[in-house]
């Protein structure tokens, strides 16, 4: 039996965060939580998840902040981020891309586009699958 992948949810509205980790628990992933930028960090470098998905406007240390330290680390570049964020100016998209994130979704959220993402960078890990 495979190993279930481990997905970590960053974002500062628990609401948020409890509808995404429903969501995918009933698709099988175990997921992490945190809820600010700095926590999310910290279980990001501590549980290394399979995926990422990190909101941008956080207390402590704002989404793009974490995406960097992340994807500019040899030790996690490789771990691909979803940012999901209520933010949709074409410059917070190409904020998001000179972060390093993998992907970009707007809320609110369609938890099938979530889904089929996290499905494709899952499968796909380690390619090119820059999903703007």
């Amino acid at each position: 039996m495979a190993k279930r992948k481990r997905i970590l949810v960053v974002d500062d509205e628990p609401a948020t965060v409890e509808m995404i980790a429903d969501f995918l628990k009933s698709h099988d992933y175990e997921v992490l939580a945190a809820y600010d930028g700095k926590e999310g960090l910290h279980k990001a470098r501590a549980e290394k998840p399979n995926l990422i998905i990190l909101d941008v406007m956080m207390p402590k240390l704002d989404g793009y902040k974490v995406c960097w330290l992340l994807k500019f680390d040899k030790k996690y570049s490789h771990i691909p981020i979803i940012i999901l964020t209520a933010r949709a100016a074409p410059s917070d998209r190409e904020t998001s891309l000179k972060s390093g994130a993998d992907a970009y979704l707007v809320k609110p959220l369609d938890p099938m586009r979530l889904l089929a993402m996290i499905r494709k960078l899952l499968r796909e890990e380690g390619e090119s699958l820059k999903t703007f």
